[in-house]
């Protein structure tokens, strides 16, 4: 599986040396990294070219390095059931940068974009409705960059004295942010069943 997919990666590169950065084959699993200008046309041609003919676009998604100049990689899953093999594409987006939209090459890449929009703000361009599609209208903030609080910064709820729902700013007492590590087991003074077979063999 592995020399199919070295394989299958030498072709592309060879056939788009432009487009392809790098590759690497991981867990039985091909992640090529694209050059950003390249996207569309890249995924129009492995959907387009009889060799390869990755159809269907699973997923998109993206993960978020602070500490990089180019913060975020935005990463699409592509499946080929012609071929029976999945590649995954990678590209490297600054913070300021804006990616090409793929609902030209697959309709399908319309709501995935709006979730990598609404959780992480990368702006796709081209995007024909591109809006928050998980969050509230007014939400502020992107819930999977990794600088978002945990807790947000505006509680939701519904208030029974108003009958409708309320908008605050989230208020934590101190005591909620002390955490207690301890296992839940540790200074026990019982035994848990099983434990006395462990204890038997010693």
């Amino acid at each position: 599986m592995s020399a199919e997919l070295t394989e299958l990666a030498a072709g592309i590169e060879a056939r788009r040396p432009g487009s392809v950065l790098s590759h690497v084959v991981a867990f039985g699993e091909l992640t090529v990294e694209v050059a950003l200008s390249s996207l569309v046309s890249f995924v129009d041609f492995l959907k387009s070219d009889k060799n390869y003919r990755f159809t269907t676009l699973v997923d998109i998604t993206a993960v978020d390095y602070p500490e990089r100049e180019a913060r975020f990689d935005v990463v699409y899953h592509l499946l080929s059931m012609h071929q029976n093999r999945r590649i995954r594409l990678k590209i490297a987006v600054r913070e300021d940068e804006f990616v090409l939209s793929l609902t030209d090459v697959h309709a399908s890449a319309g709501w995935f974009e709006r979730e990598v929009f609404d959780m992480f703000g990368i702006l796709f361009s081209g995007h024909p409705d591109l809006r928050r599609i998980l969050t509230d209208y007014g939400f502020q903030g992107h819930p999977l960059r990794k600088d978002f609080p945990t807790t947000g910064f505006v509680e939701v709820r519904h208030d029974e004295e108003l009958k409708r729902v309320v908008y605050e700013p989230v208020k934590l007492v101190q005591e909620y942010r002390n955490f207690d590590f301890m296992s839940p087991w540790e200074g026990a003074n019982y035994i848990l069943p099983g434990d006395e077979r462990a204890e038997a063999k010693d």
